[in-house]
């Protein structure tokens, strides 16, 4: 087994890919929040907010990447995957991973207004592993770009 610092695809590196993800919502005018969804090293789902685009508050990037990776796996299970998201998912989100039984949520930024933590501890799957605070500094930054952006605009 390859040491994690030595191992090119660890956790900073698939949030790195994230970030990639969130990037595009902010390019797209979407707040910028980005997801992978990662099995055996491997992604498997990639995906950004589009509620904008798509007209649709359920739009959220981990939404749209739990749908992807059903497809790819060919079933409504997540087990054994881990989910990689740039901002630390909401509780409607948070309901739809813990029916998913995804084994692992690594978020970047916590979310202090719409946060699942900020609304209650017990909506994952009691088996789903939560870390926060990778690359929070980041994933904070393009936020808050984001909205200072909007706020000039309008």
């Amino acid at each position: 087994m390859l040491d994690q610092h030595l191992d090119p695809f660890n956790d900073e590196y698939f949030m790195r890919q994230a970030l990639r993800q969130a990037q595009l919502a902010f390019d797209d005018d979407e707040v910028p929040v980005g997801c992978v969804i990662v099995l055996e090293k491997r992604i498997i789902a990639r995906a950004y907010n589009l509620t904008e685009k798509l007209h649709d508050v359920t739009a959220h990037a981990e939404m749209q990447a739990i749908t992807s990776a059903a497809e790819f796996l060919g079933g409504k299970y997540l087990k054994k995957c881990t989910l990689y998201v740039t901002l630390e998912p909401c509780v409607m989100c948070a309901g739809a991973l813990a029916w998913s039984q995804i084994d692992r949520i690594v978020y970047a930024a916590k979310d202090e207004k719409r946060g699942v933590s900020t609304i209650s501890k017990n909506v994952f799957h009691p088996k789903t592993v939560i870390e926060g605070g990778l690359l929070a500094a980041e994933s904070t930054k393009l936020l808050q770009d984001f909205f200072a952006k909007k706020r000039n605009l309008g």
